[in-house]
């Protein structure tokens, strides 16, 4: 099983991949609709927003958050 690479999905079913394309190491959450990967902005976005709609988070807190989630990833872990 993978993970994604952008934001630690466990990959188990096709669907879970991009384009469905189990040689991509990211998730179809993480991926634009051509298939290719989110960027870091984009992707801070999307899981910032996700933390507020699940935790309940204020979007200053929610954002920390997420770049701390995202630092320890491989895709961001340099950045």
């Amino acid at each position: 099983m993978k993970t994604c690479i952008a934001c630690g999905m466990p990959m188990k079913n096709i669907e879970d991949f991009a384009d469905r394309d189990e040689k991509k190491d990211y998730c179809k959450y993480c991926s634009r609709p051509d298939g290719t990967m989110q960027s870091y902005d984009e992707k801070l976005d999307s899981l910032t927003n996700f933390i507020i709609k699940t935790q309940g988070l204020n979007p200053d807190v929610a954002n920390e958050a997420a770049k701390a989630m995202m630092h320890k990833l491989p895709a961001w872990e340099k950045l």
